[in-house]
């Protein structure tokens, strides 16, 4: 009788990723209790920054400003796109200092420098999210807006903007290990973001060769999505989520390949 060996299937390797997976939530665990545990308030401060910065920019504006661009409600409407930036501007400044802020951990053998970039895009994605939610029921709540949000185009934008984060973040992170000056260069380039994003305007507003230069830039397109998620009425047709991601995907390889080549000169420096 003639016995026919079974072929073996290739184990996987549940015991690296286990071990990444612990590794990834220890770190998460770290930075929650060094970020919100040792300040009154923790993660209350979270919320109340981006909210401050909604009614200063809602104040100031509305002198110069007689009705928002869309709706009735100027907090609204600002809110709407400072929050889905916010979450954008919050995740790349912290995934630039993963390593850094990691480097004692990472000399151990069962934490990877992946393990680091991962924990800060899950943990600030998260909280930007919540932060996002809150922030944008307190203020509809507050307004007394009567309004529907649509949940589909909330989501994505927020998608979108996360991405971008991990993308740029991710550069930034290999860009400055290795430049620190990077880090003063970055600041200065970044600082009119908040203007391109779309957050004190629609695009629709805009002279057409002002449209046409923004369109190839990712962050408006984000925030024209979240808009339209809150203003059933707005429905803008230039979204494209290819631009965006190609904006994201493109700068993460190159990021993931500077950190796989270059970690330990990162973090020997």
């Amino acid at each position: 009788m003639t016995s026919h060996a079974q072929p073996q299937r290739a184990a996987l390797p549940t015991g690296k990723l286990t071990r990444a997976a612990r590794a990834t939530l220890a770190l998460m665990l770290r930075e929650m209790s060094t970020r919100y545990g040792r300040s009154p308030g923790g993660y209350v401060w979270a919320v109340l920054e981006p909210i401050g910065a909604v009614i200063v920019i809602s104040i100031a504006l509305q002198f110069l400003i007689r009705v928002p661009p869309l709706g009735s409600s100027f907090l609204l409407f600002y809110a709407s796109g400072y929050l889905v930036f916010y979450l954008y501007n919050t995740l790349q400044q912290h995934i630039s200092l993963a390593l850094t802020f990691s480097k004692p951990l990472l000399m151990y053998p069962a934490v990877s420098w992946i393990d680091a970039v991962l924990a800060r895009f899950l943990l600030n994605t998260l909280t930007g999210i919540g932060v996002v939610a809150i922030s944008m029921t307190g203020i509809i709540w507050w307004t007394e807006t009567n309004t529907t949000l649509d949940l589909a185009p909330i989501l994505g934008a927020l998608l979108m903007m996360a991405m971008l984060g991990l993308g740029h973040g991710t550069l930034n992170c290999a860009l400055v290990g290795l430049f620190p000056a990077w880090a003063q260069v970055w600041g200065i380039l970044s600082r009119p973001l908040l203007v391109a994003a779309g957050v004190f305007f629609i695009v629709e507003d805009l002279p057409q060769n002002a449209q046409d230069v923004l369109w190839w830039t990712p962050w408006i397109h984000a925030t024209t999505l979240f808009r339209q998620g809150v203003y059933p009425t707005y429905q803008p047709d230039y979204v494209s989520f290819t631009l965006v991601m190609l904006w994201a995907l493109i700068p993460l390889f190159f990021g993931l390949l500077l950190l796989r080549r270059h970690r330990q000169d990162i973090l020997m420096q």
